[in-house]
Order: structure tokens, then sequence, then C-alpha cells
């Protein structure tokens, strides 16, 4: 089992670029395992975990409901914004500057075969950076993400998850609203769920300036931790 990880920080990159080129990597890496199988040719495949923010986009996941989004797009135009239809699970999701995305492309045979512990692990991950910052983070039943305040009026989502997998291999992520314009949000549904507030670790912590960096590597070393992982970084260039 390979149990490095290759990193990039792709830093600001348009979604529909971003999507391409984890699509060619989670090609590769099927295209070996499918190799492996047909010829026994024992390749190693290989695994990657990518940052990146994205200008202003809307995405809607396969089971998505369109009517989540609620502007048209005249609208987005005005506010400088894309839509996309994806091949991830979940709903209606916004990206923008000052979210941290990040998108591990895994062969899950390089660690555990069970997707529901990939995303509790995801989720595991985000709290645990959220309790170095002070902040409780929590898991809301039957909605995946990360929550806040879950079970009282006040909850709020900071983080939002949706993943695809095949052959046990994943993509797409999470998107963790560090320094985000919050205002974005109204123009949809988050995720589809009616009466929950979305927030950032901005406003959490008296809305002052979060060092994207430093959030980076507080979930890289609860990633590496919880996956068993050896990071390996690589340069941004795509």
């Amino acid at each position: 089992m390979n149990k490095k990880v290759t990193l990039q920080d792709l830093g600001l990159k348009d979604y529909k670029d971003t999507w391409d080129y984890q699509e060619l990597l989670f090609k590769n890496i099927v295209d070996t395992k499918v190799r492996n199988r047909r010829e026994d040719s024992g390749l190693e495949t290989p695994n990657h975990f990518l940052f990146v923010e994205h200008p202003h986009v809307y995405t809607l996941g396969k089971s998505g409901d369109i009517n989540n989004l609620l502007v048209d797009e005249n609208k987005l135009a005005e506010k400088g914004a894309t839509f996309y239809k994806i091949n991830r699970g979940g709903d209606i999701t916004y990206h923008g500057p000052g979210q941290v995305v990040g998108y591990p492309i895994l062969d899950l045979d390089n660690f555990f075969t069970d997707i529901h512990k990939y995303l509790r692990f995801l989720e595991e991950m985000v709290i645990l950076t959220l309790a170095d910052y002070g902040l409780k983070g929590q898991r809301s039943e039957g909605e995946t993400g990360v929550w806040l305040d879950v079970g009282t009026p006040f909850a709020r989502k900071i983080c939002a998850m949706g993943v695809r997998a095949s052959r046990w291999v994943t993509m797409h992520g999470f998107a963790l609203n560090v320094n985000t314009d919050l205002g974005y949000f109204d123009m949809m549904i988050p995720c589809g769920i009616k009466d929950k507030a979305v927030t950032s670790l901005n406003v959490e912590l008296g809305h002052r300036v979060v060092d994207m960096e430093d959030v980076k590597q507080k979930l890289l070393q609860h990633f590496s931790t919880l996956f068993e992982a050896e990071l390996v970084k690589e340069g941004a260039g795509v």
C-alpha cells in the first residue's frame, strides 16, 4: 500500500480547470488499478491532495435541486459568479475567495475501503483544526460536513463536503469557510438545508483576518495523522 500523498497548492484557479485536472488525476489512478487487475502488474497507485481557492462559483451535485439556487444567470453574472452541475454527491454549494478548498484524490485501497469512514475522517480533520482555534466543530446527524452549535437555534455550517468515489478512488472534497464573503450564500439554500445559517472562521474569531496558510498546515497535520499518510510537496504548476 502506498501511503504517500502528493500535495499541490494551486492558488486561485478556475473551478472548471481544477475539475478537469482532478478528472485527469482520478483517471490515472483508476487506469493503473485496471491495468494491475488485468495484467497483475503490481504498479503503485498514486494519491494526491489539492488545495485551491476558486473565483465565485456555485456547484450542484448529481442529487441536488436546481431550485436551491435562488437567482438566475443574469444575477450570477452581475455578481461575477459561475455555475456548474457536477458529479459529486450532495446538493448546492458555493466556492469563493477566502475559502480553503481541499480535493483529496486518493486510492482508498492504500488506506481503507470504507467511504463512510473516509467522510468521517475528513470531518474529523476539520473538527480538530477548528479545535486548534478554540472552536467546537460538530457533526449534524444526517448532514455531511462540519457545524457549530448543533441542536440549537444557532446551528451554523462552517465546512461543506461532497465527494465522488469509483473503484475506491475519491475526488472532490471539502470547502472550509475562513475569510469568506458570506453574502454569496444568500443567493442559495446551502446544501439544500433551509433555515440553517453559515459561518466562517473569520466571523467566529471576532472578524479578524485568519491566516489561510496556517489553516492549511493545521488541516494537513490532522489529515496525515488520521490517514497515517506521508505528505510529499509538489510545485503548483499544472
